[in-house]
């Protein structure tokens, strides 16, 4: 699962882990985990560099595994060293949703590259900044605006069927 932050690719991913019956890894998380602080605390402490190299480093890790749904987090397809390792692997299932539906969904938790005077104007500029790069990521892509996660869900393990019996 890939996508802007905000496009539901936790709850998504998780709700499409518990259908398939396969384990549920949120690479934010593991990050968390790992370095003992919160994602906001890397940032703040070592920077958005370092972050992208923890992230790079369990992308490497997570994908070993197999019979998972991985939940990236939102900039982890700026690297085309991720998108190669994420596609090497299986079908990536890019979520999407308009910048008012993230800035909706994103208002009330602390962001590192949100914070200032203008949110919606940052997700725009990020957005339009990362499109090369879930579009270059997606295999298949999924609207999640105004949407029930569980709606989401049934169309990405419908798409996930069609793209499984693709001849390739």
């Amino acid at each position: 699962m890939a996508g802007f932050m905000g496009t539901g690719k936790s709850r998504i991913g998780w709700e499409l882990s518990r259908r398939l019956q396969l384990t549920f890894i949120d690479t934010d998380r593991v990050i968390e985990r790992v370095a003992c602080m919160r994602i906001s605390e890397i940032f703040e402490l070592y920077g958005e560099a370092t972050f992208r190299d923890y992230e790079t480093e369990i992308v490497r890790r997570v994908l070993r595994l197999d019979e998972v749904v991985v939940s990236t987090g939102g900039g982890t397809v700026v690297r085309e060293e991720n998108r190669r390792l994420l596609r090497s692997r299986g079908p990536v299932v890019v979520l999407e949703a308009s910048a008012e539906t993230v800035y909706q969904r994103t208002r009330r938790h602390r962001r590192p590259l949100l914070e200032g005077d203008d949110p919606l104007g940052r997700i725009r500029s990020l957005m339009a900044a990362r499109a090369h790069a879930y579009a270059d990521a997606a295999t298949i892509r999924v609207v999640s605006d105004g949407r029930d996660s569980m709606e989401v869900v049934d169309e990405v393990v419908e798409r996930l069927r069609e793209w499984n019996a693709a001849p390739r």
